[in-house]
């Protein structure tokens, strides 16, 4: 079997996922939710600022659900990929370095930087996404999306770490206490983000098409284009549709159980230091795993794989439904590690060898838009189901328990729909090669 070529081109590429990556461990998934709650919500109730960091990551969800496709169809149509990815993560990062300033108390602040960094975080992975089809052929999708998050599993991880030592220990870098390494944190977040981005704007390419619209009046044939796009999709049919259909559902659960990790070890009585080790636990296990997953997509096909993340997801999701010590925990989080990376790469993969080149950027703002209902979805599903569960008179713990066969019901439709799309990547019917 041919091994797929890694360019400089690629290499650049995947740089970002290094790059951006660090915004997801450090500030969404570490610091910030912490460091909102007890230093700018600081004597607030908790519900409250729990209520508050709910709201924003729903302001910044809608947004990008309402532009996504409209960006990506405009930036189809001006060759402006990279530009809207610079424009996005420009604001990510200046919205990330600008939290260091924000003095204690003002949450209100807080909350409207975060939703300007979510923005330039989410809606940057748009216009990266798109990229993918620019720097590999169809064939190396699998290896190449695998590679990029593996190298995010790295560069986040690798930066969480030194994080979790300058507040562990402020004095050794010259920091006067723990808030002010907390500050340093995010300033060094947007660094690693901005220097790590540079290579994919010098080196990936993007030539600049025949009829390509310029200046502001990419917005309106955005619109034309995206008219286009939705006739696209109704051209190609079954796949595509099939397709969405059981990403919204599996993606659903995957998120789902990403957030209750967090519960549980929060109800466990873990420390928020035993919760970072845990998040870099699952760092350390996703690298290799995410490399591995591009194998098999490559060798195997990107269905059998991606079958294999769901069952291994959904076992993780039985053991959360018997999780018991902070020990449970630690290998709850490296069951989402192993497949965590994989099943988004593939989906990644072979969602690129579906879709029209020329339209990518628009097609992936859909692509973003099925990811942001599902988060919204699996949550609220999860809910549901534990207020029934309380309804017929469960008692909370059983009901939060029996509440994840909510999830594994979204990993068995999602299942499912991938078994019965009628294409193989690349094109190739179940059983024609």
């Amino acid at each position: 079997m041919r091994r797929p070529a890694f360019s400089r081109a690629v290499w650049s590429w995947c740089l970002y996922d290094w790059a951006n990556s660090a915004f997801a461990t450090t500030v969404m998934a570490g610091f910030f939710p912490v460091f909102f709650k007890q230093y700018w919500s600081a004597g607030a109730d908790p519900v409250a600022s729990t209520g508050r960091l709910a709201l924003a990551n729903s302001a910044a969800g809608l947004a990008l659900a309402v532009l996504g496709p409209w960006l990506g169809a405009a930036a189809d149509q001006g060759s402006a990929r990279k530009r809207f990815l610079a424009a996005f993560a420009l604001l990510g990062l200046a919205a990330t370095s600008a939290f260091a300033a924000v003095p204690s108390g003002a949450w209100i602040l807080a909350v409207g930087l975060y939703i300007l960094a979510s923005i330039g975080f989410s809606g940057g992975n748009i216009f990266y996404d798109a990229l993918l089809t620019r720097v590999s052929p169809p064939e190396d999708y699998n290896a190449v999306s695998a590679r990029g998050y593996a190298l995010g599993y790295v560069g986040g991880g690798l930066l969480l770490a030194l994080n979790i030592w300058m507040v562990g220990q402020p004095g050794r870098f010259g920091l006067a206490n723990a808030a002010d390494a907390v500050r340093a944190s995010f300033v060094l977040v947007a660094g690693w983000w901005l220097v790590f981005s540079l290579p994919l704007w010098r080196w990936v390419p993007e030539p600049l098409e025949p009829g390509a619209e310029r200046g502001w009046s990419l917005f309106g044939a955005g619109l034309r284009r995206l008219q286009t796009v939705w006739r696209e999709l109704r051209t190609a049919g079954r796949p595509v549709l099939l397709f969405l259909a059981a990403y919204i559902c599996y993606i659903a659960g995957v998120f789902t159980i990403m957030r209750m990790a967090v519960d549980y070890g929060l109800a466990l009585g873990l420390s928020s230091r035993s919760l970072l080790l845990a998040l870099l636990l699952t760092q350390a296990v996703g690298f290799p795993a995410a490399l591995a997953f591009g194998m098999l997509g490559r060798r195997l096909g990107a269905r059998p794989a991606l079958l294999l993340a769901i069952v291994i997801y959904a076992l993780v999701t039985l053991g959360g439904m018997n999780l018991r010590s902070a020990g449970d925990f630690f290998l709850l989080a490296a069951g989402i590690g192993l497949v965590q990376g994989g099943i988004q790469a593939l989906s990644r993969a072979w969602y690129a060898t579906l879709i029209s080149r020329d339209s990518a950027a628009a097609f992936f703002g859909l692509y973003d838009l099925t990811g942001k209902l599902a988060i919204a979805a699996g949550p609220l599903l999860l809910g549901a189901a534990a207020l029934a569960g309380r309804h017929f008179g469960l008692a909370g713990d059983q009901a939060s328990r029996l509440s994840l066969s909510v999830v594994l019901l979204l990993f068995a439709l999602g299942a499912a729909f991938l078994m019965i799309n009628p294409l193989e990547p690349h094109g190739r019917r179940p059983g024609h090669h």
